[in-house]
């Protein structure tokens, strides 16, 4: 098979069901349809990435105008489209999902290149934890800069409520970034995170012994928790919001300018907040209150 027809055909095994997630006025959140859309998603996570934040692209990167890598033909592509903007730039936020059942078949997830996952693999996990559900990698979320407010972060929530309730998702996971990548310069955050929102030890990911960075550079007692919350960045304060754990040593991502934690987020977690504040993901109404960041590389 040509490298366009694997793609078609992996698009077509990881085919979405629902036409759409949710709807406020002009925008929309639903899954991408085609490869234009998809593209539109890379140009906008370059912009970002690339031109507002310290990514450095490579040249293929840079020719292009787009953030791509050999995930993107077996993710979803979440959307937020704003129906009022041209054709070829309606793509206003978007978020990249990867099943397990996909990932498992294929190349296995982006994280693995940090973390080691084998935690949420082992017979232990799925029987206590994971029940029948399966795992969904989230990463690259971003928004533009002209729709960072609630009413879009909360479509792209409750797109992702969707499509949790319609894969039968159990844990979401991922790598969210902090700026920089001197960690020295990070240790208030790191340590609050790692005292306050470890893994519990029967699923505790931890990064590669070679990329490795440990978090605990200051003891409990001298964490200022209140300072360490304002030091973080708002997607990783919305994760924790949500009830999120944290995995063992932080990454430095030298091509991306982060220092990398690992969140691992139980779908019961989310299910009761959406519960409590919009009702079902299926008719909750805008809010946005749960996210607010723009933008996330991982």
């Amino acid at each position: 098979m040509d490298v366009a027809g694997e793609d078609r055909a992996i698009r077509a095994e990881i085919g979405i069901k629902a036409e759409f997630y949710a709807r406020a006025g002009v925008l929309e959140v639903r899954c991408s349809r085609d490869e234009d859309e998809i593209l539109a998603a890379q140009r906008l996570r370059y912009r970002i990435f690339y031109e507002e934040m310290a990514a450095r692209p490579t040249p293929a990167m840079q020719r292009e105008k787009r953030d791509m890598d050999d995930y993107d033909p077996l993710c979803d592509h979440l959307l937020v489209i704003d129906h009022s903007r041209p054709a070829d730039d309606r793509v206003v936020g978007t978020y990249r999902l990867l099943r397990e059942e996909v990932a498992l078949r294929h190349a296995g997830f982006y994280s693995a290149q940090e973390y080691d996952l084998d935690p949420l693999m082992s017979d232990r996990f799925r029987a206590q934890m994971r029940r029948q559900g399966q795992l969904l990698e989230l990463g690259r979320s971003c928004v533009h800069r002209d729709y960072r407010n609630n009413t879009t972060i909360s479509l792209l929530w409750k797109g992702i409520a969707g499509y949790l309730y319609e894969y039968n998702i159990a844990y979401l996971f991922g790598c969210a970034s902090l700026p920089g990548t001197d960690p020295t310069k990070l240790t208030l955050p790191l340590a609050y995170l790692y005292h306050e929102h470890l893994c519990p030890p029967d699923f505790r990911v931890r990064a590669l012994p070679e990329r490795h960075v440990p978090m605990d550079g200051l003891p409990r007692a001298a964490v200022d928790i209140r300072a360490a919350r304002r030091a973080l960045p708002p997607l990783i304060k919305g994760y924790l919001r949500l009830g999120c754990f944290i995995g063992d040593g932080a990454v430095v991502d030298h091509q991306f300018g982060t220092t990398d934690v690992f969140i691992l987020l139980p779908v019961e977690r989310v299910a009761r907040r959406y519960s409590e504040r919009f009702g079902t993901p299926r008719d909750a109404e805008a809010d946005g209150a749960a996210f607010d960041g723009a933008a996330g590389k991982d």
